[in-house]
């Protein structure tokens, strides 16, 4: 089980946030929502989340392929749903870089959506919160 442990920080919007495996990053607001900036927002972290996720993935399908994929580049836009029903929606580009056929480029994109973080975001997901 993964796990992540938060803590605010003595200006407005600053989060400490710390992974089991000892990593530490700060998440912040914008300045124009009253935070400082000095860390990616939330959304921003959802954004990398999937990105990352995502290029990780393909190189790792490629390696066990044995595919010439040298390079993963994402990019994710997040368009938050701004009319009342409208879904937010993330759009998601991919650019492979390597020698690779048509048909493995296809796979790889069928293969972009079997990561964690993607099924994560466009499934169901059921959280269950507790006050500590």
């Amino acid at each position: 089980m993964s796990s992540i442990k938060t803590k605010t920080q003595n200006e407005n919007y600053e989060i400490e946030i710390k992974s089991a495996s000892g990593h530490t990053i700060t998440a912040d607001e914008p300045k124009e929502l009253g935070g400082q900036n000095k860390g990616m927002s939330p959304n921003e972290l959802i954004m990398a989340a999937l990105a990352a996720c995502t290029s990780a993935t393909l190189k790792m399908y490629a390696q066990r392929k044995e595919w010439d994929l040298k390079e993963v580049h994402t990019e994710i836009k997040f368009i938050s749903g701004d009319k009342k029903g409208d879904l937010p929606t993330i759009h998601r580009d991919i650019k492979l870089e390597g020698d690779l056929d048509r048909e493995q480029k296809e796979r790889l994109m069928t293969i972009a959506n079997k990561c964690p973080i993607h099924k994560l975001l466009a499934g169901e997901v059921e959280i269950n919160s507790s006050l500590m």
